[in-house]
């Protein structure tokens, strides 16, 4: 697995989403690696860890991750979302805290969780890989960026970024896919003591800033949600100020305040 190492100061392992890979968050790393170590995750199937071999599952990819990191914050954007909360609630002796960046513990709506998106939306794009693998991410990308103050900027640097480490594997995609569409770790939160922080994009239209807040406050320990106007899905790209802002916030002191 490909980990980039950045930076000077205490730890931090970022964790990027689906059909990505670590590079898309050069505009938080380069504000950031002053201030943290920061471990920049390929995850399994993209970028530079498109041969590695580890399935794209909860356990798999959390174990592969905690043996090549120090204790450290875990932050993850969308699906890292989903790792960095698996992590920090199965591993507790590995993850001090976590940042849960436009990831909320459950993403597709269900009769008991209101504000999660359509699970046709998964469907749909896991037949389009199959039929039109570039045309499909090219959807996925114009959809985190809609409504965005931003989005044309947030479509462009997207994209730009979506090929520049290799294409990502189709298999590994669809595994990827699944986790969103059927990952469900709200009975996990009870068990998250690690403080935790949380941030939203107003205008996100994938990941609905009240499912995070709905999440927060259903773990045990600590936690703030924080959400940023006029932001949509990737937030770190258009308001990596803002973003970095609470992620020193949280992790440059000893605990976060409930």
């Amino acid at each position: 697995m490909h980990i980039d190492v950045i930076g000077n100061g205490p730890p931090l392992v970022l964790l990027h989403g689906w059909a990505m890979h670590g590079g898309v968050f050069a505009p938080l790393v380069a504000r950031l690696r002053d201030r943290f170590t920061l471990h920049v995750v390929d995850l399994p199937g993209h970028g530079l860890s498109r041969d590695c071999g580890v399935p794209l599952t909860l356990d798999n990819v959390v174990d592969a991750v905690a043996a090549h990191v120090p204790v450290a914050p875990w932050c993850g954007w969308s699906l890292g979302g989903l790792f960095a909360l698996h992590a920090a609630t199965t591993r507790p002796h590995a993850v001090s805290a976590i940042a849960m960046l436009c990831a909320s513990a459950r993403f597709v709506r269900g009769e008991d969780w209101r504000f999660g998106v359509s699970p046709e939306i998964f469907r749909d794009f896991a037949n389009g890989l199959r039929e039109d693998y570039r045309g499909t991410l090219d959807r996925f990308v114009a959809l985190e960026a809609f409504g965005s103050d931003h989005a044309k900027e947030e479509i462009r640097a997207l994209r730009d970024e979506l090929f520049t480490r290799g294409e990502p594997s189709a298999h590994v995609l669809a595994d990827g896919l699944d986790l969103l569409k059927t990952g469900d770790l709200r009975h996990a939160l009870p068990a998250l003591h690690a403080p935790s922080v949380w941030i939203a994009g107003r205008r996100d239209r994938l990941v609905d800033a009240r499912a995070m807040r709905d999440s927060a406050a259903l773990a045990a320990g600590p936690s703030q949600v924080h959400v940023i106007d006029h932001a949509g899905h990737a937030p770190f790209l258009t308001h990596a100020d803002e973003v970095a802002t609470h992620l020193a916030a949280a992790f440059l002191q000893d605990s976060l305040r409930a």
